[in-house]
């Protein structure tokens, strides 16, 4: 019997994990207000992991929480107190990467589930099972490894070692999380979830001799070159590959990003796990799948390590992500042919929309109206957060996302 994977969806506050949730997601990963790598994204109180926990048992789904920094002494004797008041969350597991951390877990919070981070380095299959021998039920594989590396590791481990790993989003250009270029360069530590990434920043070059003197090295006509600048991970054409070679869970990248670009990589993955169960041997990823992955802000895709180093390809031509849609709105409900929303970009009348639900269908619309809140009729939706109401023939569920094309 086909082993259905995971899908494993990022959230960087309350509301990212609702829609993660909603948009089909098994399970969320989060950071607490500490421990976690991620200092960019809101993360969690204490309360908010309570009821982002009970939010997702609701729907049958889990919630992690990142542990993956490496603690000072400060934060480490602090930590006691923190898994006590986590333990009472709900939270279904912590991902950890220190081995002190994992002590403290396993003695102030030993009935909850542990999984290593991917910052633990987990290459080979002796590492994994010095893991599952520590008490890990889960291992987060280092995004360095060929679809042949984790067969090998998923033959030479035990069954009951749950295996994750990432299968969409940024890539790291050094090994994931431990480069120092940041920290060097402007004092933010990429293990503490500060990274400036300078992998991202266009390159010139300069000779010792000549100070002040600056050289295009002349990848593009702009001058300079993105010499470390890492292309995107997208492994939907090939998701049967990575569940066949053992991948429990596919793990999506992104706890700093949007609720829309969680919500529509999720549904994308979503569809194209589904499509892969209706028949593993047979899998194509779904033309719809392809093109709801264009639809967020993305670098140039690749196919990161999985069949090589071949296929992780830098893009040196240009640092910055390719957007060729926009966000407009969410859907707050509906009612009789109206569509209640509230404004997350402008948009002017006229304009055709597209509409992505919960589900993960699309709806093609041209508003032939635009009310405001006082039920008057406006050209276009020009305030932050303002309540809105066009009409659309087909039901909407609450959280359905309206975005049109950037012109």
């Amino acid at each position: 019997m086909v082993k259905k994977p995971e899908i494993l969806s990022p959230a960087g506050d309350l509301e990212r994990l609702k829609f993660a949730v909603l948009y089909g997601a098994d399970a969320v990963f989060v950071g607490g207000e500490e421990y976690g790598m991620r200092t960019s994204s809101k993360n969690f109180t204490i309360e908010q992991l309570e009821e982002g926990a009970a939010f997702a048992h609701k729907f049958g789904r889990k919630l992690y929480l990142t542990l993956n920094s490496v603690p000072t002494n400060d934060e480490v004797a602090r930590l006691p107190d923190y898994l006590r008041r986590v333990r009472e969350t709900g939270i279904d597991a912590f991902i950890v990467a220190d081995l002190g951390v994992l002590a403290l877990v396993k003695k102030f919070a030993p009935d909850i589930d542990v999984h290593f981070s991917t910052q633990v380095g987990i290459a080979n299959y002796m590492a994994a099972n010095a893991a599952y021998d520590l008490g890990a039920k889960r291992v987060v594989l280092a995004r360095e490894l060929t679809l042949q590396d984790i067969a090998v590791i998923r033959d030479n481990t035990p069954p009951e070692l749950e295996i994750e790993a990432f299968v969409h989003g940024a890539m790291c250009m050094s090994f994931s999380g431990r480069c120092l270029l940041s920290h060097y360069l402007t004092g933010r530590d990429a293990n503490r979830g500060e990274c400036a990434q300078p992998c991202r920043w266009k390159w010139k070059l300069s000779e010792e001799h000549r100070e002040g003197r600056y050289y295009d090295i002349g990848e593009n006509e702009d001058g300079g070159s993105y010499i470390l600048n890492a292309n995107d991970l997208c492994t939907a054409p090939f998701i049967n590959l990575i569940a066949q070679a053992g991948v429990d869970s596919l793990k999506i990248e992104g706890r700093a990003k949007t609720f829309y670009y969680v919500a529509s990589t999720t549904a994308a993955y979503r569809a194209a796990v589904d499509e892969y169960m209706k028949s593993p041997d047979k899998y194509v990823c779904p033309e719809r799948v392809l093109d709801e992955l264009t639809r967020t802000s993305h670098r140039t895709y690749s196919t990161g390590f999985y069949f090589g180093a071949e296929g992780a390809v830098q893009n040196t031509q240009q640092g910055g992500y390719i957007r060729d849609w926009e966000l407009v709105g969410i859907v707050d409900g509906w009612d009789n042919g109206i569509a209640s929303c509230t404004q997350r970009g402008k948009f002017e009348l006229g304009e055709p929309l597209e509409i992505l639900t919960p589900g993960g269908d699309c709806i093609n619309i041209t508003p032939e109206f635009i009310l405001n809140n006082d039920g008057e009729n406006i050209e276009s939706t020009p305030h932050s957060l303002m309540k809105f109401s066009i009409p659309c023939k087909e039901e909407l569920t609450p959280y359905s996302i309206l975005r049109h094309k950037i012109k």
